[in-house]
């Protein structure tokens, strides 16, 4: 395991779920944190108990990654220990709906296109020339089994990861030659406040999306993160798919009564 002790790590959507994982675990390998998402006052929390937990350097940064303008500006401001970033953890996503495509709704599909697809290319572009520039680097992005494998009802939703995964792939192409690495981390059924967002609040629908079975964990994901970002320079994990053992494709899940 290579050290990456006072590396800067760049995590979107870290107020909750995976990306709260991703900034629990690199804090404790001494990681400088630098943590982005639309609701900063679950931010700062977090960076007061990572500070006092773990000794953490910790900055953080209200940003929805739909917005350009705001992706620039923030960026560009970085205070100087932040500004070069090491690991760039693009895990900013979410699903709305559940619906047949053709009875879809429009702002829904915007939403997704927006985050999940525009997101990570907003971060990308304006991250990874300085990783270029510098001659290190390493983005790792959070996927889907979606991206793989479409599912009933999952249709725009599936599009969106099935981008991320050919965008994931077209990035490492594009740096082929450099020592700036690219994976992608492609979970299947985590449970975290996915199911809600997409239910729009509705727990007890979202609930039922784990019934009867062991889901992965945000921690679980983490250390997939991790263990990407902590191999020799000359290792590159391209693409893993992790599934809980209750399911075995984006369709099979094994739920007990």
């Amino acid at each position: 395991m290579v050290s990456i002790q006072d590396q800067v790590v760049l995590i979107t959507g870290a107020s909750s779920g995976i990306g709260a994982a991703c900034a629990r675990l690199f804090a404790q390998s001494g990681a400088k944190l630098l943590l982005a998402a639309r609701r900063l006052d679950r931010l700062e929390q977090m960076a007061a108990e990572l500070q006092k937990t773990a000794g953490s350097q910790v900055h953080t940064v209200e940003l929805d990654v739909r917005d350009r303008s705001q992706v620039e500006a923030t960026l560009n401001r970085l205070p100087s220990p932040w500004a070069d970033v090491d690991i760039l953890v693009n895990n900013a996503g979410l699903s709305r709906g559940l619906d047949k495509l053709y009875e879809g709704s429009f702002q829904d599909w915007e939403e997704m296109i927006d985050t999940n697809i525009k997101g990570v290319l907003y971060m990308s572009r304006l991250v990874v020339p300085g990783m270029v520039r510098r001659g290190r680097g390493h983005v790792i992005t959070i996927g889907s089994v979606a991206g793989h494998q479409t599912y009933p009802n999952g249709n725009v939703y599936c599009a969106t990861k099935a981008a991320v995964r050919a965008l994931s792939e077209g990035l490492k192409l594009d740096l082929l030659g450099t020592p700036v690495r690219v994976s992608s981390v492609d979970p299947g059924l985590v449970e975290t406040e996915f199911s809600e967002v997409r239910f729009r609040g509705d727990a007890e629908r979202a609930q039922t999306v784990y019934q009867g079975l062991t889901p992965l964990t945000p921690d679980d994901i983490a250390e997939v993160v991790f263990f990407c970002a902590t191999r020799p320079p000359h290792v590159n994990v391209s693409e893993v798919l992790v599934f809980p053992t209750d399911q075995s494709s984006a369709t099979l899940v094994h739920r007990r009564d």
